[in-house]
């Protein structure tokens, strides 16, 4: 399957949904949001919903951090 994940096109094994394509990618869900096909998603969506062929993803990482 065929998914856009920031612009660049990426292929998956069938089936997936939000939350096992972040498990995938090695991202910690407590830290990301996921816009979904131009619809921002709560994270207690991301374990029901499934992706198709053709989907596209936002991913955006929250990172920590600075000086004093």
């Amino acid at each position: 399957m065929q998914l856009t994940i920031n612009g660049d096109a990426r292929s998956f094994e069938m089936p997936l949904t939000i939350a096992a394509l972040l498990d995938q990618l090695g991202l910690k869900q407590d830290r990301v949001a996921v816009e979904y096909n131009r619809t921002l998603l709560s994270r207690t969506e991301w374990a029901a919903t499934s992706l198709a062929e053709g989907d596209t993803l936002e991913i955006v990482q929250f990172v920590g951090g600075g000086a004093d």
